[in-house]
């Protein structure tokens, strides 16, 4: 890749998370003002940045467009989006759909619920392997190779003091959501949200997406969540199916006796 390329994109990434000065992309870069301020102009011009009202940078409108047209083009969201939001309707907590892409899971679909208040998960955002459920779900049911490639060279940094904080927790976290078949977050990562999720196979029966329920605990409490994994296992199979899993048929009978 060249090195002007490389530092276009660094530049977008860095202004997407929040908005930069001129001395500040430039410092990021390690580079002269004057030539950070050139491919600055390029961005705009191109509509990758834009320049706001306080002289900062800022992510440009044609990259939302652009990143908008990508996620209509996976296949997985345009499937699951319907179901999804019946669900959201239905129970009116937060849904998003998971996606396995290379070494990461990616928030790939979001349904918000009502009285949905800010949380660090955003479309298009990576998943925190060690604390989302929807990234140990889809975790749990890869190989032993595939988790430790997934894991990298994770720090398993606490935030909560219910984070898992070592790699031994969470293999024995993703051997408990292999048994009973649904993942959680326990105020893993924000101590006022809990979450449940489940894994949604894909045509090869590969688990490679999830789906996950998020509440406030103060609307939901865990346990409350729990109570409605029938109903919320019985939407990650319909996405399943649609996808063309050819799996063995699922009741909500069949998941008490097993859970």
């Amino acid at each position: 890749m060249s090195q002007t390329v490389a530092r276009a994109i660094d530049v977008v990434s860095y202004v997407s998370l929040n908005s930069r000065s001129l001395s500040e992309v430039a410092l990021h870069l390690g580079v002269h003002k004057s030539t950070a301020l050139r491919l600055l102009q390029t961005l705009e011009e191109g509509g990758f940045v834009r320049r706001l009202a306080d002289g900062r940078y800022g992510m440009g409108f044609e990259l939302i467009a652009l990143g908008q047209i990508a996620l209509d083009q996976v296949e997985a969201r345009s499937i699951a989006h319907a179901e999804l939001q019946e669900l959201s309707d239905k129970v009116g907590h937060t849904i998003h759909l998971g996606q396995l892409v290379g070494n990461q899971i990616i928030y790939v679909d979001k349904i918000d619920g009502r009285g949905t208040v800010a949380m660090g998960s955003r479309i298009g955002l990576t998943a925190k392997i060690h604390t989302a459920a929807v990234a140990k779900v889809i975790a749990a049911f890869q190989s032993p190779e595939d988790v430790e490639r997934l894991i990298g060279d994770s720090a398993f940094e606490r935030y909560t003091a219910t984070t898992l904080t070592s790699k031994q927790q969470f293999l024995d976290d993703l051997k408990a959501i292999r048994s009973r078949g649904w993942a959680e977050d326990d105020g893993e990562h924000e101590d006022y949200i809990n979450c449940v999720a489940l894994p949604v196979h894909d045509a090869r029966g590969k688990v490679t997406y999830g789906i996950s329920v998020t509440a406030l605990r103060a609307v939901s409490t865990l346990e409350q969540l729990r109570k409605d994994l029938p109903l919320y296992r019985k939407v990650a199979e319909k996405i399943s199916q649609n996808l063309g899993w050819k799996g063995q048929q699922w009741t909500a009978q069949n998941f008490l006796k097993t859970s």
